[in-house]
């Protein structure tokens, strides 16, 4: 971790996007991605099912015109909002995964996901994915192809519960923490990094906006698949997306 916070320019966070730093390699052999919201888009079917999910498990319903609003909260901030207790968190989760595999057909990665991990598994990165959905699911949108090249599935994490697979992750790879990097699209992704002792890099093409994740300083901002790439790798990308 030290080695990518060594490349944060002037009390901010090195956004990969604007930056030379981010033609430098800072060393990571192994990069942990999220799932639902960094390689896949899933953002719309969740809005598309949240009214039925509100009065289903009895919380605040969230209209179209606080998406923007909740995207700037963090994880905590948004359950406080909608006032779901948290013992209701985990239902909430199985019903959501199980409905998503009766749905999948909606779901595809977001552009340039499939270029992204092909390119970084040929320039050497190994690869593992830590997510709260099922291993299923994702073997289902991401495809055969991209699945092969994911050496590590850590699935079915409780919603706060991801700093303890990226440890196990870490332990498993047998690597040192600064060699590591966990990607993600939320604020308890960064959280989860942060206590696992790893990198926390963050997308902007997901569910949380710049001004909220970059309250939590991650290590990195990536504005697209293609940045990712070129800070792992060290190198310009074909992969695109937004």
């Amino acid at each position: 971790m030290a080695s990518a916070a060594a490349d944060r320019v002037s009390g901010g966070v090195l956004n990969a996007s604007e930056t030379g730093a981010a033609r430098r390699s800072p060393g990571y052999a192994l990069a942990i991605f999220d799932f639902d919201g960094t390689l896949a888009n899933s953002g719309d079917w969740f809005l598309s099912i949240v009214d039925d999910l509100a009065r289903r498990f009895r919380f605040r319903a969230a209209g179209r015109e606080d998406v923007e609003m909740l995207r700037g909260l963090s994880t905590r901030e948004v359950i406080r909002y909608l006032g779901i207790p948290r013992w209701k968190l985990p239902a909430i989760a199985r019903h959501i995964h199980a409905l998503l595999a009766e749905q999948i057909d909606q779901i595809a990665p977001f552009d340039g996901i499939d270029t992204l991990l092909e390119t970084l598994q040929a320039g050497g990165m190994r690869l593992a994915i830590v997510t709260s959905n099922s291993e299923a699911n994702v073997r289902t949108v991401l495809g055969p192809a991209s699945i092969a090249r994911i050496e590590r599935f850590e699935c079915g994490a409780s919603l706060f519960g991801k700093a303890r697979l990226f440890r196990r992750v870490l332990r498993r790879s047998g690597l040192a923490p600064h060699q590591v990097i966990a990607i993600g699209d939320e604020t308890r992704d960064i959280t989860a990094a942060r206590k696992a002792g790893i990198s926390a890099g963050a997308v902007l093409w997901g569910y949380a906006n710049r001004a909220a994740l970059s309250r939590l300083e991650p290590d990195v901002l990536f504005e697209t698949p293609g940045d990712v790439v070129q800070l792992l790798l060290g190198s310009p990308t074909d992969a695109r997306g937004s």
